[in-house]
């Protein structure tokens, strides 16, 4: 696959990925925290802020080769 094909691609996978993590951790959210503690509502968005990293190094590691 032509790397510039292979940017694209992947550029497209972790837009899309970003948007659905978006969604699906707002949605968990909205169903399971309220009423919660504000340090249980700041770990879970401290955590869904990061953990979306992981599969996104995924596809830039599979973009560089």
């Amino acid at each position: 696959m032509p790397v510039r094909l292979k940017k694209l691609v992947g550029s497209l996978l972790i837009l899309l990925l970003v948007v659905v993590y978006a969604l699906v951790a707002m949605t968990v959210a909205a169903y399971r925290l309220p009423g919660t503690a504000w340090w249980v509502q700041l770990a879970f968005f401290f955590l869904t802020g990061i953990l979306w990293v992981a599969p996104a190094m995924l596809v830039i590691r599979w973009m560089e080769r």
